[in-house]
């Protein structure tokens, strides 16, 4: 074999690793948002609370104080491999991640800033980011993909950008993601759309019956090279996103 072909055990070791971490990870916060919601928590505050800390195990009876060698939060160890998911590999990923589970692998390691992820999620796509997230869209990401496409928008990007909260807000569950926004998230949301109605349709007017009818229309297939979008669909999308 030649020398330029001999497989790198200790990368792939360290990406199995990684990819295990991470699986266990989704796995487990997706474990404690329900039980959260199951035990119908007041605010977003507690709900979060209660997923970031899904990583933290009950005492055990021979634990005792004073004695113990390890930290209590895990988490703020920066000396394990598998803690701080010190990954070796290519900046970019070969092929599209097609779950939830994979894009979550993905977007946290190969795009570490914010203007990676929004080209992220421009590549990507609306109608694959709705397969991706078909079930459901993962805790936090959400808010987090309103304030980075508000924050990053770039004017040629507009109808892009349309499609992909379209597809979004077809997603399974979306109103219980769309209430659990904060503050923030809700305001980059309204700015967002307040940008889209500029780009793209000028000054906001009301569709009529016929062009609301038609929106329905819209959300069974990806816009068309060429198709332009019109207020009365910016609108009901506006009122997926409770922002009316």
């Amino acid at each position: 074999m030649a020398e330029s072909e001999t497989l790198d055990f200790k990368a792939l070791e360290s990406e199995l690793q990684t990819a295990l971490f991470l699986d266990e990870k989704y796995k487990r916060e997706n474990d404690a948002k329900f039980r959260a919601i199951h035990q119908k928590v007041g605010s977003y505050e507690e709900f979060r609370d209660i997923v970031l800390a899904s990583h933290l195990k009950p005492l055990d009876l021979r634990d005792k104080l004073g004695a113990r060698n390890q930290p209590w939060n895990i988490c703020a160890r920066s000396t394990s491999t598998k803690d701080s998911v010190q990954v070796r590999l290519s900046k970019h990923s070969n092929s599209l991640p097609k779950t939830a589970a994979e894009f979550s692998r993905d977007w946290r390691r190969y795009y570490s800033t914010e203007p990676e992820k929004y080209t992220f999620l421009l590549n990507l796509g609306g109608q694959l980011l709705g397969k991706i997230f078909h079930t459901e869209i993962g805790f936090g990401f959400l808010g987090e993909f309103l304030v980075i496409l508000c924050d990053h928008f770039q004017p040629t990007d507009g109808q892009a950008i349309y499609w992909i909260l379209l597809h979004l807000s077809q997603t399974q569950r979306f109103d219980l993601n769309v209430d659990f926004l904060n503050g923030i998230e809700r305001e980059k949301s309204m700015r967002l759309f307040q940008i889209l109605r500029q780009e793209l349709d000028g000054p906001l007017r009301l569709g009529n019956e016929v062009e609301l009818e038609s929106v329905q229309e819209a959300v069974k297939e990806e816009c068309a090279v060429g198709e332009t979008v019109n207020a009365a669909m910016l609108q009901q999308l506006m009122d997926a996103y409770k922002l009316s």
